[in-house]
């Protein structure tokens, strides 16, 4: 949680590896909490992101639960919960090993700083962010994959999938490999993480670090709702940075293999976008993206605080 857990870290002694762990097991709790608050959401973004059918959020979501019935919001619910756990434990885990990196590289050429208490530049802030989006992109790209199929196909007796292994095997059948078939917009997966994940932990360092200027305290003694929200506020600084990112990546995702394929590949898929829908093209499904991070960071961030300071 950006520097969250550095606000509750206890500087005891701990050896890095114990804290590392720590951020690990923190983060995927709080991934949990992430998926189970956000999957309604996502489905929805999914489907206007790849389909035309639909004329907005509501209409979406009215014609999921008309047609597919609640239980529909948490379509592919599985391979994210398991998954997603394990993503959101690889973007702190990583965030947090950067930032003590870059930490102690700073307290080695500058002696008046102090690893865990001084902050670094909000530049190295999106850097260790950056770098913990690149980490996660190796497994976070074939479970969004496999996730973003079983939520656009079809209802009923014309789904193509009958859950995540049926997928992961069919995919990598229509591929002619495991890899081809489940890294799928890999590079644009790589690209939108890197960014998406520096502009999170960097939204969230620069509210932190206000507050703590504005009253006059200790990063530690901001209250946990204030943690949330400003979790929530970085959720949407973390989409509004790279939505367009992330549509390419979906349309790319939910795309055909052979003579069904539709784009060669992430350069192309933007070309076609951009002639087809324009701009616009770009930031279809946005509504329902915001509205979904508002909560869904905000759960993230303070359900990690609270494991962390439990665990501490």
């Amino acid at each position: 949680m950006a520097d969250s857990a550095a606000d509750i870290e206890a500087h005891d002694g701990n050896s890095t590896g114990l804290q590392t762990a720590k951020d690990l097991f923190s983060g995927a709790v709080g991934g949990i909490a992430q998926v189970l608050i956000g999957q309604p959401f996502d489905i929805v973004k999914v489907r206007l992101q790849t389909s035309t059918q639909y004329s907005s959020a509501l209409t979406a979501a009215a014609s999921i639960y008309k047609n597919e019935g609640a239980l529909a919001f948490y379509k592919g619910t599985l391979t994210p919960l398991i998954g997603i756990g394990a993503c959101v434990s690889i973007q702190f885990g990583a965030f947090h090993s950067a930032r003590r990196f870059l930490e102690q590289r700073r307290s080695d050429g500058d002696k008046s700083f102090i690893p865990g208490v001084s902050s670094l530049s909000y530049g190295e802030y999106y850097a260790a962010g950056a770098f913990a989006g690149v980490a996660n992109s190796v497994i976070s790209g074939p479970i969004e994959h496999v996730r973003i199929r079983l939520q656009a196909q079809p209802h009923g007796a014309a789904r193509l999938y009958s859950g995540p292994l049926d997928c992961v095997r069919k995919l990598s059948k229509q591929a002619g490999g495991v890899l081809p078939g489940l890294y799928r917009g890999e590079v644009v997966t790589v690209l939108r993480e890197a960014q998406a994940y520096g502009l999170w932990f960097l939204a969230f360092e620069w509210l932190m670090n206000a507050d703590a200027a504005r009253n006059k305290i200790d990063r530690k003694e901001i209250p946990s709702y204030k943690i949330a929200l400003y979790g929530g506020l970085a959720g949407e600084a973390l989409w509004l940075g790279s939505y367009p990112l992330d549509v390419i990546k979906s349309k790319m995702q939910t795309d055909g293999f052979g003579a069904t394929q539709k784009y060669k590949n992430m350069r192309d898929c933007f070309g076609q976008t951009f002639r087809a829908e324009g701009l616009r093209g770009f930031w279809k499904g946005i509504g329902p993206t915001l509205l979904r991070a508002m909560p869904v960071s905000a759960g993230t961030f303070a359900v990690v605080e609270m494991t962390m300071r439990a665990i501490n």
